[in-house]
C-alpha cells in the first residue's frame, strides 16, 4: 500500500495580474506620501540651515547663495537620469533607488568639508526631489480603478507643506542638541527607512505587463504580447525600449515642450512668491519681518488646503482645466496684492490666495502628467517636464535680482517676474494635450477580470 502526498502549488498571481485591493492601494499611497514628506524635509532642511552652515564654513551671504545656486544646477543634471530609471527599471524600483539616493545625499551633507563637496553632495538630491515624479507615474497606474483618484493623489502631494513644517520643527528641536551635521544624518536615516519600506510594495501591474510583453515579443510570441497589452489597455508600442527622443515624436513634441515650459514659468512664480516670499512682503508691501514670517506660515497652511481643493476640482472639471484656472487666479491675486494698497490683514489674505492658487494646482498637474503620456514613455515624459523646476527656480531668482539691479522697485520686479511667470505658465498649459478623463476611467474599470469588475469597483468605493 502506498500513500501519495501532494505538495500545494503556489497560486500567486503574476505581477501584471496583481489585484489592486483597497488595502494595497492605501499601503502604496502611505509609502509614497511619507517618501515625499522625507524628500521635502531634506530639501527644506538645507535651506533652513544654510545660514548656520555658512557661518560654520565662514561663507559670506553672497557665497552661500552662490553655492545654493550651483547646487541647483547639479540637481538639474542629476534629475535627467530619473526618467530612464522609471521606464526601464520599474516604478517601485525607481522609488527605492531615489530614496536611497536621498539617504546618501542627506548623510554625506553632514560630512561636507567645503563649498565644492557641498555642491557635489547636494546635487545628488536631484534623485530624492524627483520622487514626486515617481509618485505621479506609479500612482496614476495604481489608481486606475479608484474613484476620485485626483483627490487621493492630492493628499499624497500635500506632503510638500508637511515636509516643510517638519523640517522647521525638527530644526528647532535638533539643532541646539546635535548641530547641523547630525541633523542631516537623521534625515538620511529617515530616507533609508522609507527605501527599505518601499521594497515591500508591488510593482505597478502596468509596468509589469509592459515588461512581460517585451519578453514575449523577444521570444517570438507576438500574439501573446499583444493580448497582454490589450488586457491592460496599453498602446501597441508599449513593449519597445524608449529614450528621450520618444517624447518628442510628432504626436508628443508640442505637449512635452509646452508642459516643460509650464513647469519653468510656474517655478519662476514659486521662487518669487514662495521661496523669496518674506523678502517680497518686506520690500514691496512694507510688512515687518516678524509679520512676514507669520504670514508665510499661515499662507503655507492655506496652500495645503489648496492641494486638496485642486485635486478635488481636477476630478470634477478636468485636471488640465484646473491647472489653467488655478494659475490664472494666482496671477490675478498676486497682481492685486502687489498693486493695491492695504492693511497687513489685506496683504495676508491676498498672499494666502496667491499661494493657494500657485501651489495647489501642482496636485492636479502631477497626476495629469502621469495620465497624459503613453505608458511606455510615462516616466521619461513626466521627468523631462519636471526637470525644468530647478531651472525655473534659478531663472526666477536671477530675473528678480536683475530687475532690482536695473533700478525697479520690488513691487514691479516681483510683478514682472513672478506674476507674469505664472500667467505664462497658465497659457502654456492651454496648449497641452486634452485627456478625456471619463473615457480613461471607464476603460480602466473594464480591465482585469470582467466578471468581477462591478463587485471589485463597489468594494473599492466602500473602502476608499
Amino acid at each position: 500500500m502506498t500513500t501519495s502526498s501532494t505538495t500545494p502549488v503556489s497560486t500567486a498571481p503574476a505581477p501584471w495580474d496583481v489585484e489592486m485591493t483597497p488595502k494595497l492601494i492605501r499601503k502604496v499611497s502611505l509609502v509614497c506620501f511619507v517618501a515625499w514628506v522625507v524628500s521635502v524635509y531634506d530639501f527644506t532642511l538645507f535651506g533652513t540651515l544654510l545660514p548656520v552652515i555658512a557661518e560654520d564654513f565662514g561663507w559670506s551671504t553672497a557665497q552661500s547663495t552662490s553655492i545654493n545656486t550651483l547646487a541647483h544646477v547639479g540637481v538639474f543634471i542629476v534629475s535627467l537620469v530619473v526618467g530612464p530609471i522609471i521606464d526601464r527599471l520599474g516604478r517601485r524600483n525607481a522609488l527605492v533607488i531615489l530614496m536611497l539616493g536621498g539617504a546618501l545625499a542627506s548623510g554625506f551633507t553632514g560630512m561636507a568639508t567645503g563649498a565644492v563637496t557641498m555642491i557635489i553632495i547636494r546635487s545628488i538630491t536631484g534623485l530624492s526631489l524627483s520622487e514626486e515624479v515617481v509618485n505621479a507615474v506609479y500612482l496614476s497606474e495604481i489608481y486606475r480603478k479608484v474613484k476620485n483618484k485626483g483627490l487621493f493623489y492630492s493628499v499624497v502631494q500635500a506632503g510638500y507643506p508637511i515636509g516643510a513644517l517638519v523640517a522647521a520643527g525638527m530644526s528647532a528641536l535638533l539643532l541646539p542638541v546635535i548641530g547641523w551635521r547630525w541633523s542631516f544624518a537623521v534625515a538620511g536615516v529617515l530616507a533609508l527607512c522609507v527605501a527599505l519600506w518601499a521594497t515591500r510594495l508591488p510593482e505597478s501591474p502596468v509596468f509589469a505587463a509592459m515588461k512581460e510583453a517585451r519578453r514575449r515579443k523577444e521570444v517570438g510570441d507576438d500574439d501573446g504580447a499583444q493580448r497582454l497589452l490589450d488586457q491592460h489597455g496599453l498602446e501597441a508600442e508599449s513593449h519597445a525600449r524608449t529614450g528621450v527622443k520618444d517624447v518628442f515624436t510628432r504626436d508628443l513634441w508640442r505637449h512635452t515642450t509646452l508642459l516643460a515650459a509650464a513647469w519653468l514659468f510656474s517655478w519662476i512664480g514659486i521662487q518669487v512668491f514662495s521661496v523669496l516670499g518674506t523678502t517680497v512682503l518686506v520690500e514691496a508691501k512694507g510688512v515687518s519681518f516678524e509679520n512676514a514670517l507669520v504670514i508665510l506660515v499661515g499662507a503655507n497652511a492655506v496652500g495645503f488646503v489648496g492641494y486638496l481643493f485642486h485635486g478635488w476640482l481636477g476630478d470634477a472639471i478636468g485636471r488640465q482645466k484646473t491647472v489653467v484656472l488655478g494659475w490664472l487666479a494666482g496671477a490675478l491675486s498676486s497682481l492685486i496684492m502687489l498693486l493695491v494698497p492695504g492693511s497687513t490683514w489685506f496683504v495676508m489674505a491676498l498672499y494666502g490666495l496667491t499661494l493657494f492658487f500657485l501651489t495647489g494646482p501642482f496636485a492636479a498637474l502631477l497626476y495629469y502628467m502621469g495620465e497624459s503620456f503613453p505608458a511606455h514613455v510615462r516616466g521619461m515624459g513626466t521627468n523631462v517636464a519636471h526637470v525644468m523646476a530647478p531651472l525655473g527656480g534659478i531663472v526666477g531668482s536671477g530675473l528678480l535680482s536683475l530687475l532690482l539691479f536695473l533700478g525697479l522697485e520690488m513691487t514691479w520686479a516681483a510683478l514682472c517676474s513672478g506674476t507674469i511667470g505664472l500667467l505664462l505658465a497658465a497659457l502654456c498649459m492651454m496648449g497641452t494635450r486634452r485627456i478625456d478623463q471619463t473615457a480613461t476611467d471607464e476603460s480602466a474599470a473594464a480591465l482585469t477580470a470582467p466578471e468581477d469588475s462591478s463587485t471589485s469597483d463597489l468594494h473599492m468605493k466602500e473602502h476608499l
